[in-house]
């Protein structure tokens, strides 16, 4: 006896029945709900999607290799770990450095051809900079406007019993 994978019940003779694309064995009772799948004998012809192992030899062996080197074990290398972000205190840096450089904003503005506004939010850290504006000023006041990517990842430490709050303890659920 196998389950309805529907409602449960016992069935001795499950019907193989398609119900929203998926294909289920079901009792007599929840075959209206979906389209009947006729299992046919294993033949020759494969589909293109085919993902039984009846399938011909090169189908199954080029989907083999590539799904053999994802299922290593341990953590998968993220394309975000190698990129540099933007530093929280990016203003601070500008600001210190313009200052060290002996240059006010509008002399910083002039040399980046960039607007002094521009600079004072910055500076304020009331916008972001531009990939091009980074780089000049970078480049005009030699400091580092980044830190690496896969840093946070040491930091950050989940399941807090220092009493700080979490999600759980701000969201409200409407059951």
């Amino acid at each position: 006896m196998v389950q309805c994978e529907m409602c449960g019940a016992e069935t001795s003779d499950p019907n193989r029945v398609k119900i929203e694309g998926a294909e289920l064995d079901v009792c007599d009772n929840c075959t209206e709900f979906g389209t009947e799948v006729r299992t046919e004998e294993p033949s020759s012809t494969s589909t293109k999607y085919s993902t039984s192992s009846s399938g011909s030899s090169s189908s199954s062996g080029s989907s083999g290799g590539s799904t053999g080197s994802s299922s290593g074990g341990g953590r998968r290398d993220d394309v975000y770990d190698d990129l540099e972000e933007l530093a929280p205190d990016y203003g601070d840096r500008i600001r210190e450095a313009r200052e060290g450089a002996g240059m006010s904003q509008e002399d910083l503005a002039k040399q980046l051809n960039e607007k002094a506004s521009l600079i004072r939010k910055l500076e304020h850290g009331d916008t972001l900079p531009s990939d091009d504006v980074q780089g000049k000023i970078e480049r005009a006041l030699e400091v580092d406007l980044t830190v690496s990517g896969g840093d946070e990842d040491a930091e950050w430490s989940g399941g807090s019993s220092t009493g700080e709050y979490t999600l759980g303890d701000v969201v409200e659920r409407k059951d």
